[in-house]
């Protein structure tokens, strides 16, 4: 039997899939790309915007239009946000949320049997704990997602991942350690941990992100450890300090702010105010000298007035980002803010993305430029054609010539040039 893998969203859905993944293969079935003919189209869905969902529906569609006899399965965030509407794309055989991942396999066997449509989508309850998970491998990766943290209890207004994902809980520490030995001895060299509200792992158990990233400092085979998303609320200086401690750790810190503006802040509910957030970028840098900051903004939220804008934008060049994700603000269904409308046109919203955007690609190409002349340290990830890339601790893309396989690799080369239409740095040993 074949399966193949759609998986929309963030990195923690990249995980799930390999997670499932792994349990059909130990069951004897055959994992290939989406493009390819398969027996069963796993959809696995996000629901982060309204886009998500279309992308999401159009998907299932589109497998069971061009595969008929094929088995197509719905999963994810959005049958766990979303049930009645997930319940209607009949054009799916199985439908189950996210937190029956682990159960995929007998999901298939039921309606292998029953011949009949299988539906199974159980509420996220505030007593979960966090599912069981471990994989052994990553799509023939030399670095690994690891999900260590599921969940969110800040409510933002805009946000709809506390119906899709629950409340907060986290992987047990002696089960990471598991985790992580299988990896490193498997080849994997590089872990990047993840989750839903990340820097809120371990809360309420006694220990916290520190102790993850020590877990995976400690191991002999794994050569460096990467955060994923931090609300910058909860990096306290303890924190930092113990991260600063672990030698593998890379200096790359991805910390959401969604904009710089306070009062916009106010109105998003999130749990801070652009000086907190200023204070901790410069505790950041001074720990971490060589750290890199890189962060989310949306443009256009409800009541955004041009001034606001203009302060969030300031704030941005004021700590100068080495990259900025940027989107334009679109009301969720379900979500608080839903409920005020949605007071700024889409064409505005589209504009000031946009003024965010060349403003970040200033901020980047002037960074990458410094970076020319430097001897930096890579590891190697991929090969594509006679050049090998990968990347810096602090998240540098660098491409190197080599007639010398160096997939797994880490090696000390010279910056010489940085193509700013590739995003790439060029590099000689």
């Amino acid at each position: 039997m074949k399966a193949a893998f759609y998986t929309l969203g963030c990195k923690v859905n990249q995980y799930e899939s390999e997670y499932m993944a792994e349990l059909l293969k130990n069951a004897g079935f055959e994992i290939v790309p989406p493009e390819e003919e398969a027996d069963y189209y796993i959809i696995n869905s996000c629901t982060v915007t309204a886009t998500a969902d279309k992308k999401t529906k159009q998907n299932v569609r589109k497998f069971k239009r061009n595969h008929p006899d094929s088995t197509v399965i719905l999963t994810g965030c959005m049958p766990q946000a979303f049930p009645e509407e997930a319940k209607k794309l009949t054009q799916a055989d199985i439908v189950f949320s996210n937190k029956n991942d682990g159960d995929i396999l007998s999901l298939i066997n039921e309606y292998n049997t029953t011949k009949r449509r299988t539906v199974r989508i159980e509420k996220h309850e505030s007593s979960d704990g966090f599912g069981s998970c471990a994989i052994g491998e990553f799509s023939e990766r030399i670095r690994a997602f690891v999900k260590i943290e599921d969940g969110c209890d800040r409510f933002c207004s805009y946000c709809i991942i506390p119906m899709a994902r629950g409340r907060v809980r986290s992987k047990p520490l002696n089960e990471l350690k598991d985790e992580i030995k299988t990896l490193g001895e498997n080849g994997i060299r590089e872990i990047v941990l993840v989750g839903i509200n990340l820097s809120a792992y371990g809360k309420g158990l006694g220990y916290g992100l520190a102790d993850a990233v020590r877990v995976c400092n400690d191991d002999k085979n794994i050569l460096r450890v990467r955060l994923g998303s931090l609300e910058p609320d909860h990096i306290t200086d303890g924190m930092i300090n113990a991260l600063s401690e672990c030698g593998k750790l890379c200096p790359q810190f991805h910390i959401s702010l969604q904009s710089g503006c306070n009062r916009t802040l106010k109105n998003m509910n999130r749990h801070y105010t652009a000086d907190e957030y200023r204070q901790l970028c410069s505790k950041l840098r001074k720990a971490f000298p060589d750290c890199t900051l890189t962060t989310d903004v949306m443009t256009g939220f409800h009541e955004e007035s041009d001034a606001d804008f203009l302060e969030s934008l300031d704030f941005i060049k004021e700590i100068g980002f080495e990259k900025v994700h940027t989107f334009p603000y679109s009301e969720r269904t379900g979500t608080a803010a839903s409920r005020r409308g949605d007071s700024v046109t889409k064409a505005v919203k589209e504009q000031r993305a946009a003024t965010v955007i060349r403003e970040a690609e200033k901020l980047r190409a002037n960074f990458m430029n410094r970076q020319i002349g430097k001897t930096v340290r890579v590891l190697f990830e991929s090969r594509h054609g006679d050049e090998y890339r990968g990347y810096t601790g602090n998240y540098i893309p660098v491409s190197l010539k080599s007639d010398t396989d160096l997939v797994g690799s880490e090696l000390d080369v010279i910056i010489i040039s940085y193509s700013p239409e590739a995003d790439l740095c060029y590099s000689e040993l």
